[in-house]
């Protein structure tokens, strides 16, 4: 009886601090579990992938950015085709299997060729792909598992999975590279990605018994971008302005991306790759404790102190400070830290912002204009921008100085256009409240 009351009360206290009913406490525990065990593997993985960057010059690493950019636009394509035909709850498992697989091999090619470069390369751009990946399917799958009511309740809860592992997964690199190294660390993302093969059977009998849901696995492309061909909607982008201006704010931001990407991996040249990966992944640690605590605390009251043209410009507009402090002091150390400053603020402020940008366009444009803009123009813009940083550096001849003054003036002209585009956001928005009157 005891036992039962406090039951009750946990439950309910459950419920008051997360809005979990008691028939989605299983379901809701076991997404959380499933996001955590796969963002824990990505943020594994990533940190081993990064190290390997300082081997290569940055013509050689700007061939590789190319070849993900193409293998990512032929992997996104095979997976519309794929799940088009296949029925989503198989596809799901197919996929995280797939991918453990091909880590267990990499495992087995590094231990056996013992560092060759071929394979580095293979991998380097491999693990790119599987960015792609990781965590678009597992909330496709919760798409399907949850309504609409449901979701509004419980993806939040969720999505604290997913920050948890970003920081659990560097946070293990950190503490534990050392002791098992870098190659070994591809057997636990493995088995990481394998642990959630049983969670998404159980959720998928939870769909039909707890949570009171139809199988709707079979049909999950009905208003979903994933099943959508990554350039059917080039047109839609091309011809809209809005969508444009969109493309140019992310080409801008994925700029600043490359450039500091690039300026990081050079002072790790002569280190350890065991030792370089503990470095990228406490830059990762550093960057997923920060936005966390950002986005709890002060995303929404500065999106709502500064609105939208200010909250788009507030991030390029620290990168031009940022910048011109690295000009003034070209140190490893200060680039880091920019690095933190800025991929803290895309995740808890520009990106939250960016998203919102897409709430004014009907769904048909947000389903087939998105997966260009994700595909073409930010995967794209990696390479466009890995070869012009490497114009700068290498025909140039532009060194940290150099590389931070065109920084500046790239950040400035982001902070321009942030500024502009949340102004069509806000007159497009008035207009349509005016209209809805």
């Amino acid at each position: 009886m005891n036992d039962h009351r406090q039951e009750s009360r946990l439950q309910r206290a459950i419920r008051a601090a997360t809005k979990v009913e008691p028939n989605e406490l299983k379901a809701t525990a076991l997404s959380f579990l499933w996001v955590f065990l796969v963002m824990s593997a990505w943020y594994i993985l990533r940190p081993v992938r990064d190290a390997l960057s300082s081997d290569w010059t940055d013509e050689q690493l700007s061939w590789l950015w190319t070849s993900t950019f193409f293998f990512s636009a032929i992997a996104v394509s095979i997976y519309g085709a794929v799940i088009s035909r296949v029925r989503f709850n198989r596809i799901v498992p197919g996929v995280y299997l797939f991918f453990a697989l091909s880590f267990v091999g990499f495992y087995i090619a590094g231990a056996t060729l013992s560092g060759n470069d071929i394979v580095n390369r293979i991998y380097y751009v491999w693990t790119s792909v599987f960015g792609l990946f990781h965590l678009s399917v597992f909330w496709t799958f919760m798409s399907g598992l949850y309504n609409k009511k449901q979701a509004e309740r419980l993806f939040g809860v969720i999505a604290v999975g997913a920050t948890t592992g970003a920081i659990a997964g560097p946070a293990f690199v950190s503490a534990f590279a050392d002791d098992i190294g870098s190659l070994n660390m591809l057997i636990v993302s493995a088995v990481l990605l394998l642990t959630p093969l049983p969670i998404m059977a159980a959720l998928s009998k939870l769909r039909t018994s707890a949570l009171g849901n139809p199988d709707l696995s079979g049909d999950l492309l009905r208003g979903n971008h994933l099943g959508v061909n990554p350039f059917s909607g080039f047109a839609q982008f091309v011809r809209n302005p809005y969508l444009l201006w969109i493309g140019l704010f992310i080409l801008l931001y994925v700029c600043m991306s490359t450039f500091l990407y690039y300026e990081i991996r050079k002072p790790l040249g002569d280190l350890a790759q065991v030792r370089r990966s503990q470095i990228w992944a406490n830059i990762d640690l550093a960057v997923n404790s920060l936005a966390a605590v950002t986005a709890l605390f002060a995303t929404s009251r500065l999106t709502m102190r500064l609105g939208m043209p200010k909250t788009l410009a507030f991030v390029p507009a620290l990168m031009v400070v940022a910048w011109t402090v690295v000009a003034a002091n070209p140190a490893a150390l200060t680039v880091f830290v920019v690095q933190v400053v800025r991929r803290a603020g895309n995740y808890a402020i520009t990106r939250p912002a960016r998203e919102m940008l897409f709430t004014l366009v009907d769904s048909e444009t947000r389903y087939k204009a998105k997966p260009v803009i994700d595909t073409v123009v930010y995967r794209g813009g990696d390479v466009v921008t890995a070869w012009f940083y490497t114009a700068l550096t290498t025909t140039a001849g532009l060194g940290l100085v150099g590389i931070a003054t065109v920084g500046a003036v790239i950040a400035a002209l982001w902070a321009l256009v942030g500024r502009f585009l949340g102004k069509i956001y806000v007159q497009e928005s008035s207009n349509k409240q005016e209209e809805a009157q």
